[in-house]
């Protein structure tokens, strides 16, 4: 099957295909035109990368499961690799989590220690020289033409 049926096969793209066959995910052969071609093992393997991916795994985290990527990984029980590869994961994103949330929390302090919480920057305000009330809207005060 060519790029595309496979594409809509498994819900991806042709971008996302390319993607993981560079990384080393899925093989195609090229057909006398230079076409990608694949076969029908690659519906199941790219659907379970997708359902990997989207649990949180990188594409760099499945390629120790190459073996395991044709059949339904879904439904099976993890193994102990599966699951030590996992928890690095979660690791992983529980250190970005947190170092994302001291940045939030800095940002914050520093807008109040400038007297604005969130919210209460100046695009928000008379500061930055919004009028309210009848003839303050674009197009009025002095200087408007209205020969067109």
């Amino acid at each position: 099957m060519l790029i595309g049926e496979l594409a809509r096969r498994t819900g991806s793209t042709a971008r996302a295909l390319r993607h993981y066959e560079q990384a080393g995910l899925i093989d195609s052969e090229r057909a006398a035109n230079g076409y990608r071609e694949y076969g029908e093992p690659a519906v199941v393997r790219v659907r379970n990368i997708r359902a990997l991916v989207a649990a949180g795994l990188t594409l760099e985290d499945l390629r120790p499961l190459l073996g395991c990527l044709d059949g339904d990984v879904m439904s099976r029980p993890p193994s102990e690799r599966v699951l030590g590869i996992a928890r690095e994961r979660l690791a992983v994103l529980e250190r970005r989590i947190a170092a994302q949330t001291d940045a939030r929390d800095r940002l914050v302090a520093a807008l109040a220690a400038a007297g604005r919480g969130p919210g209460q920057g100046p695009e928000n305000g008379p500061e930055n020289g919004q009028r309210n009330g009848p003839g303050s809207g674009p197009g009025s005060g002095p200087g408007r033409r209205t020969d067109g």
